[in-house]
């Protein structure tokens, strides 16, 4: 009989873990709100929100890799690239040399082969590590380091301005992406609840999603009962390409220019979302829902502590350490798992 409570305790643990992110989002709220009136502001809100946007768009398409069991490192600088790209199209149009003549694609047609240069940096990542089983960590940091040179090629290390379009050239339009309103809300606010409801859809209710937490959680196991792991795993680099793709057209509208060094170290933060968000970096276990949680808990971290004038030295110390936190957690929540299962057996 006395087995009974201790069980019950475990997994009323184990399920305050799985909150983890929200209960933490939570307090953050409710401290700064305390200690800064500013921060409650419908100003400081939508600032705050749109900030977590990039973020979190980010983190959506890690949420798949790491689901899988992977890491993706090249996630900033293929939003650096896919911005370069977008912003050489509106600036300086598509130079034909072989028939003397630039042309001026239509703001949609940019967007399209932005994302389209973010879907092929995360095929070769998915082929690299699907095809020729390049361990992830490698394949992605050597496509870092390509993505970035690519974009400094692209533009010459400069930077495109002036990304307003001519109306003659059918160009304009683009910079409603990062300062355009919808309903009152802005554009890259919507666009996360886009990226992050069809992140919820295709993890939870669809084959696929289901195939990603079977490949993360066995990969052996998973090939044995059907199901194509390469892939899979192919697919998820895809999705996580398009999404940094997303988050550099964001960037570029928002500065109405694109520059080479955009995004650096936006993967640092897309994996601490992730893993905040209560995803393990061993794969098989998490949720985008968590992902969004955990975006919001670094953005509102972020911004309380600029609120309250801490140094931005401390607050990278800080980001630090709460990532290192998230991960002792993930631990401990594996822990009281196991002991969750043992106790539902008993």
């Amino acid at each position: 009989m006395s087995a009974a409570p201790g069980g019950v305790r475990v997994l009323l643990g184990s399920y305050l873990f799985r909150l983890r992110a929200l209960i933490v989002l939570v307090a953050l709220a409710v401290a700064f709100a305390a200690l800064s009136p500013a921060f409650l502001t419908t100003g400081n809100l939508t600032i705050l929100v749109k900030h977590v946007a990039i973020n979190a768009i980010l983190a959506v398409g890690m949420t798949f890799v790491i689901l899988s069991g992977g890491i993706d490192l090249s996630v900033g600088s293929v939003a650096g690239l896919a911005g370069i790209v977008a912003g050489g199209l509106i600036h300086s149009g598509l130079v034909l040399r072989s028939f003397g003549v630039v042309v001026y694609l239509h703001t949609w047609l940019v967007i399209l082969v932005a994302l389209a240069a973010g879907a092929l940096v995360g095929g070769v990542n998915g082929g690299l590590i699907a095809a020729l089983r390049v361990p992830p960590f490698i394949a992605t940091l050597g496509t870092l380091y390509i993505a970035r040179g690519a974009a400094l090629l692209i533009s010459g290390g400069g930077t495109f301005p002036n990304l307003t379009g001519e109306p003659a050239l059918g160009n304009t339009g683009f910079l409603s992406l990062g300062s355009g309103t919808v309903l009152g809300l802005p554009v890259p606010i919507w666009l996360m609840l886009a990226f992050a409801a069809a992140g919820v859809f295709v993890a939870h209710r669809t084959p696929f999603g289901r195939r990603v937490y079977a490949v993360g959680g066995n990969e052996r196991a998973a090939e044995l009962s059907g199901v194509r792991v390469p892939w899979i795993q192919f697919a998820v680099y895809v999705i996580s390409g398009v999404c940094a793709a997303t988050v550099g057209l964001i960037i570029a509208a928002q500065l109405a220019a694109a520059h080479p060094a955009t995004g650096e170290t936006f993967e640092l933060n897309a994996i601490a979302a992730v893993v905040l968000g209560g995803t393990s970096l061993m794969g098989g276990r998490g949720s985008v829902g968590g992902t969004i949680a955990g975006a919001f808990v670094i953005g509102v971290l972020a911004d309380g502590l600029i609120l309250m004038g801490v140094s931005e030295f401390w607050q990278i110390v800080i980001k630090g350490l709460v990532i290192v936190l998230a991960v002792v957690l993930d631990q401990m929540q594996q822990r009281y798992m196991r002991r969750a299962a043992a106790a539902s057996r008993s």
